[in-house]
């Protein structure tokens, strides 16, 4: 099975920088969406530590023991991160959201720590691989919220991990199979907080995948873009 990929990382309309870092290795099968905090000279520090942090791991056959890997790299990451925002005169927050994305042809490995995204669609469907680490989410989890009212929560932007925040850093994963025909989709919240999962549906299926990236990122921009969005879309063939 082969595979082809397109991505897209854009400051937004609202933001000076973009905090957002993607990483492509398609060859390797590879991607990864990180989405820094921290503000100028540190979230785009700590999105880039994560993604290069993840670029030098040797991706093996055995996705597992990938995996173990690119979670060590990113408590080592975790860690460096801690220490850097201790350096400040005044002391804070440098992290930033991963979800990352391997495969090994007819299996994927996706792990995160935030609320940036994966999704799987296939035979017309879409479906969240991930599940967000947020304030909101919890609240869903406890039956306090509904799924829709947390979508226009106040505070649907407080997440509750990602790295760079606490010194255990929790890294969840999940695993399926790959079929031909597959999407899958990892992007920051700057798209999922305005494009909901039925236009995402629509416009990657309806277009070539190009065509698709280009468009989700217009839609953004045409609803304001108030923050950095990224974007990885991966074909299985």
């Amino acid at each position: 099975m082969g595979f082809e990929c397109v991505s897209r990382t854009h400051v937004g309309l609202r933001r000076k920088i973009n905090e957002d870092a993607v990483l492509v290795r398609t060859q390797r099968g590879l991607w990864v969406v990180a989405d820094g905090m921290g503000g100028h000279e540190a979230g785009e520090v700590a999105s880039a530590m994560v993604t290069d942090a993840l670029s030098h791991i040797h991706l093996t056959e055995n996705l597992d023991q990938f995996v173990e890997q690119a979670v060590a790299a990113l408590k080592a990451v975790n860690h460096q991160l801690i220490l850097l925002a201790r350096q400040d005169a005044r002391p804070k927050t440098i992290g930033s959201t991963i979800v990352g994305l391997a495969i090994d042809t007819t299996r994927f490995r996706c792990f995160w720590a935030g609320d940036s995204r994966a999704y799987r669609i296939r035979g017309g469907q879409i479906q969240q691989l991930s599940k967000d680490h947020s304030l909101v989410q919890g609240l869903v989890d406890a039956g306090m919220i509904t799924a829709e009212e947390a979508e226009h929560h106040p505070q649907s932007n407080v997440i509750t991990r990602a790295v760079g925040v606490v010194e255990d850093l929790q890294v969840d994963t999940v695993a399926g199979d790959v079929q031909p025909g597959d999407y899958f989709l990892l992007a920051s919240d700057g798209l999922t907080r305005l494009v909901p999962n039925d236009e995402l549906l629509a416009e990657i299926t309806a277009r070539p995948p190009e065509e698709a990236a280009d468009r989700l990122l217009q839609m953004v921009l045409a609803r304001g873009a108030p923050d950095n969005v990224s974007l990885v879309l991966i074909t299985a063939s």
